[in-house]
């Protein structure tokens, strides 16, 4: 069997099991196969595969006929240049976070010795970033996982070898906030699905990544409210504040940062024209 006629009957099997962008992934996962880059392929459309990736390569791609995440039979996906480790144990990391984080550079970038806290740290994408691209920073990323501390601790050891990072196990929730101390920005990317959202949720996201890293098991907004509420006990004087948030949680999100105190509150919309990032100081 050639590379394309593996592709071809691969991109069928792969469409009948509903998943999106058959072809892409077919692609994708005959290059990790191959252990080559995806546009490689093209170019050699006439090789035969041998047996041993044939019997690999089935192996994939009956994982995502089950709907397995991509990333996950992957093992990494690539976020602002980066490749981070995933695994069942944290959220894949969307490009709409690249927003987030683009936002939160461009904004500090002439600002020296930030000490930043990222609620919800997952992979550590955002914290690895931020510790890499602004300079002399101290970040402390947040999660309530043990298994997500894990992922972004083998994150940050084999991408970023900095004394400026580190990973704490932390429910913001139920932890005194106290004990995290002072900064000047916060960021997170909190669950922010709604319960009812949720299950209408595709079988990638419902059924294998973490259910506490998508829904509140609420209306979504449980994470604001607390994060919100705590914030004076967070920030430093002029500390700024970012979130990630779902489609139309801007103007409640809004309202209730100009009741803690906020000011110069900036919404940023992402690709489809959504609301997804809301920034604010509290001064």
């Amino acid at each position: 069997m050639t590379v394309l006629e593996s592709i071809k009957l691969s991109t069928t099997f792969l469409e009948k099991k509903g998943v999106e962008s058959p072809r892409a992934n077919a692609e994708l996962l005959l290059a990790e196969v191959l252990n080559c880059k995806r546009l490689e392929l093209y170019l050699s459309f006439d090789k035969p595969l041998k047996e041993n990736e044939i019997n690999d390569y089935r192996e994939f791609l009956r994982k995502r006929g089950m709907r397995i995440p991509l990333q996950y039979i992957l093992g990494y996906v690539d976020f602002y240049g980066y490749k981070f480790f995933v695994d069942e144990n944290v959220l894949i990391p969307r490009p709409e976070t690249e927003l987030l984080v683009e936002q939160i550079i461009i904004d500090n970038s002439n600002k020296n010795k930030l000490r930043i806290l990222d609620i919800g740290s997952g992979c550590g994408n955002i914290s690895i970033v931020l510790a890499d691209k602004l300079i002399n920073s101290d970040v402390i990323g947040i999660d309530i996982s043990e298994g997500a501390i894990i992922v972004s601790e083998k994150n940050r050891d084999r991408l970023l070898k900095k004394e400026n990072l580190n990973f704490i196990k932390f429910d913001i929730l139920n932890d005194d906030v106290e004990n995290l101390g002072k900064f000047d920005l916060v960021v997170s990317n909190p669950p922010y699905i709604s319960l009812n959202d949720y299950n209408e949720l595709e079988p990638e996201l419902k059924n294998y990544e973490p259910k506490i890293s998508l829904t509140d098991d609420s209306d979504g907004l449980t994470f604001y409210k607390k994060i919100i509420s705590v914030s004076k006990q967070l920030l430093n004087t002029n500390g700024q504040i970012y979130f990630e948030i779902a489609k139309d949680q801007h103007n409640f999100i809004n309202e209730l940062m100009i009741e803690n105190g906020f000011s110069n509150l900036k919404i940023t919309k992402d690709y489809s024209g959504v609301e997804r990032i809301i920034k604010g100081e509290l001064l």
